[in-house]
């Protein structure tokens, strides 16, 4: 078997075994690719002549492009979960990964709005048509939810409880959990629901889905068109700062830790499994405080 059907085997290992998101499908996959084309130009043919050596000149070459050490852990990381599947169906002998330590991430504290500038966002959408309402209700459930992007995409109507405040949101390896969302998100939503879905879903015909967020022809909205919407806002409102999803993500975060929430709420909010990745967050807030402090204090 050739290096490019056993990584075609593997991806439908992480599909169909692993039941990983399309993100983090296509994620790995790029990395063992790009793995794979080094050891064609260092003409090794084969997984199982891979040594600690190979591995850590590998690395070197990335370190050489500019790659920053978080991307390339990540990298590192995809090899290794790579080299475990071959080890466990028995394809590899040895497995090298497990000999290279992973490179330390820079610390980089988490971007993330400020009041003023989720105002802007908050107030650029037209929200008497049918796509200023949905984009609307997007921004609010990502600031209200602090959901990923695929999360969000892939939230039915159905799992929407107004009566209790609350959605159930699929997260990473499939697990649920229920997030609260407050009044001008459930408004937002609510708006939404009763106006623009249903127009939105005349447009695409026969397409019937139950799918919250939908495009214009009816069918469900992708991580992609998200990312999509959210720039065309940041560039109505002028904002000189960047946008991504993780960044309102980071802002539902920071501004919950500011107000006095304790962390462990947070963390079941966020859907993260280890506290540690929460309290990166404790970082803003620290300055945050600081920041008052210095301001507000007579002696300061």
């Amino acid at each position: 078997m050739t290096n490019e059907q056993l990584i075609n085997q593997y991806k439908q290992f992480l599909i169909v075994e692993r039941n990983a998101a399309s993100y983090t499908v296509d994620h790995y996959i790029a990395d063992v690719r790009q793995f794979n084309q080094f050891l064609t130009q260092q003409v090794i043919n084969n997984f199982n002549d891979v040594s600690y050596s190979e591995v850590r000149l590998f690395l070197t070459e990335l370190y050489k492009t500019g790659l920053s050490r978080i991307s390339a852990s990540r990298k590192l990381s995809s090899l290794r979960t790579f080299y475990h599947y071959l080890e466990k169906e028995g394809i590899v002998e040895h497995n090298p990964i497990q000999y290279v330590s992973m490179p330390k991430k820079d610390k980089k504290i988490p971007q993330f709005f400020y009041a003023e500038e989720l105002e802007q966002l908050f107030t650029i959408e037209d929200c008497s048509t049918p796509f200023g309402q949905r984009n609307q209700a997007i921004i609010e459930l990502l600031y209200a939810t602090g959901v990923r992007v695929s999360e969000l995409v892939k939230i039915n109507v159905s799992q929407v409880d107004f009566s209790l405040g609350t959605i159930l949101v699929h997260g990473k390896g499939n697990k649920e959990r229920f997030v609260p969302f407050g009044v001008y998100a459930q408004d937002a939503v609510k708006l939404y629901l009763e106006e623009s879905r249903p127009q939105l879903l005349q447009k695409g015909g026969e397409i019937t889905t139950d799918r919250l967020l939908i495009n214009h022809r009816g069918a469900p909205l992708t991580d992609e068109g998200v990312r999509y919407i959210l720039n065309d806002m940041m560039n109505r409102a002028s904002l000189t700062s960047s946008i991504h999803p993780h960044k309102l993500r980071h802002t539902f975060a920071t501004h919950l830790l500011n107000a006095g929430a304790d962390m462990r709420s947070v963390q079941e909010m966020l859907g993260h499994e280890s506290l540690s990745s929460t309290q990166i967050y404790t970082h803003v807030t620290k300055d945050y405080l600081q920041n008052i402090y210095k301001n507000a204090h007579p002696r300061a």
